[in-house]
């Protein structure tokens, strides 16, 4: 153990130090940690590296912005490198529909921004009552006060205070029950905040409840917000998820993906009908971070966008999918503790059952990520089992050594192992 004043994120106080938790370096797909090991990386870093690490040409735009840009900044100025990036942002959302780019510093406080902006748009229109804003339960959209608020999992928000009066969760997938709460409080709800593949479970909202979503909206008048903090950047196979919606949203969050990893960034990107409200009443949004839309991390949104064009990174991702999925049934078929999967394109979690065929417990998910690591591989936790997470970049090979891992890691949780059973 390092003696060492860093007070990390998420791990107990008698994990500290530990340097096997300690990354030292980052290439392609692999981590380099202070122990010495070296290990394949199948969590896309915190689901953001989707090109992998080490990418030349965002380092270069990074190194170029912080030489010349320094810091630049968007708090009431603006700046080439964000007027570039938003730009650029805007084609691969789309811009028949979106209009204007609000730059963040990550996800939570792009959540935060976003339940500002649908209630000023309301109360531009004569709406000050619709104040609510409804989100899913069991989804995950940060941790700041405002995000932390949305977030439909318990994960203390009692105890810290966070303040939910305002907000209400409905089950995903469930169109009666958000038929139910509209009919009940329609002219209240300001926004209807989902992600498109619920993150901590990977549970994708399916075609009929997302049609659902759409009709409400066009019928009582509530925004229609998509968080695509993982989603987005081709993880699910196209560049947005909700792309492929029947209805586009009025508003759109993306980060992670969005610097591949290289900077604190986010955007709200919404349509024209809501540029429209603020810019016909000349109004400003009371919103504005030190860092949201400085010129380093919008240097790494311009070019982390120009290398998935290079790379045809969401061309890629897909073809990876394919073969994940395959990889995915094969070991449902073959490994008793695997008992079923899901997930959308190159974001999956693999649900896993404890030797006895109960539900794996927080431990033993624990326990089963620590024994595919020491196998040579890094897997998220999920509910009862892990989740895999490739970069869209991973070669064939790598695949197969992740899925190798992965098999090692499960073969250590059976009573016997496969070696000795067969002596």
């Amino acid at each position: 153990m390092t003696t060492s004043a860093l007070w990390p994120y998420l791990i107990p106080p008698s994990t500290h130090g530990d340097d096997g938790l300690c990354a030292v370096s980052a290439r392609g797909h692999r981590v380099t940690f202070a122990d010495g090991s070296v290990a394949l990386d199948a969590d896309s870093g915190l689901w953001n590296a989707n090109l992998g690490y080490g990418n030349e040409a965002i380092a270069a735009a990074i190194a170029e912005a912080a030489t010349t840009g320094s810091y630049l900044n968007s708090f009431r100025f603006e700046n080439t490198y964000a007027r570039r990036a938003a730009d650029a942002l805007l084609q691969v959302c789309g811009p028949e529909h979106y209009a204007r780019v609000l730059f963040s510093s990550g996800g939570g406080a792009a959540n935060d921004a976003a339940m500002k902006l649908v209630r000023h748009y309301h109360a531009l229109a004569g709406r000050p009552r619709r104040n609510l804003v409804v989100a899913l339960r069991g989804s995950f959209h940060g941790l700041t006060f405002g995000g932390f608020a949305l977030t439909g999992e318990d994960l203390g928000q009692r105890v810290y205070g966070v303040d939910q009066r305002l907000i209400r969760h409905v089950t995903p997938n469930d169109a009666g029950e958000l038929r139910d709460l509209v009919a009940r409080s329609g002219d209240q709800i300001a926004a209807v905040v989902v992600e498109p593949v619920l993150g901590t479970g990977t549970v994708p909202l399916d075609e009929e409840y997302i049609a659902e979503l759409v009709r409400l909206r066009d019928e009582t008048g509530y925004l229609l917000v998509a968080d695509e903090v993982a989603t987005g950047f081709g993880r699910t196979g196209t560049f947005f998820a909700s792309q492929t919606w029947p209805g586009q949203p009025d508003v759109l969050i993306t980060s992670k993906g969005l610097t591949n990893g290289t900077c604190p960034a986010s955007a709200v990107v919404f349509s024209q009908e809501i540029a429209d409200a603020f810019i016909g009443h000349d109004a400003i949004l009371t919103h504005a971070e030190t860092q949201g839309g400085s010129s380093i991390p919008c240097a790494a949104i311009g070019a982390t966008i120009a290398e998935m064009h290079r790379l045809n990174a969401v061309v890629a991702g897909r073809a990876l999918a394919a073969r994940l999925d395959a990889a995915v049934e094969d070991l449902i078929a073959r490994h008793p503790l695997v008992v079923g999967a899901s997930g959308k394109g190159c974001f999956r979690t693999l649900h896993i059952a404890s030797p006895g065929g109960n539900r794996l417990s927080g431990a033993g998910v624990a326990h089963l990520v620590t024994r595919i690591r020491q196998a040579g591989a890094i897997v998220h936790p999920g509910p009862a089992g892990i989740q895999l997470v490739p970069a869209l970049t991973y070669s064939d090979a790598e695949l197969d050594e992740l899925m190798a891992c992965v098999e090692s890691g499960l073969d250590a949780l059976l009573p016997t192992a496969p070696s000795a059973a067969r002596n």
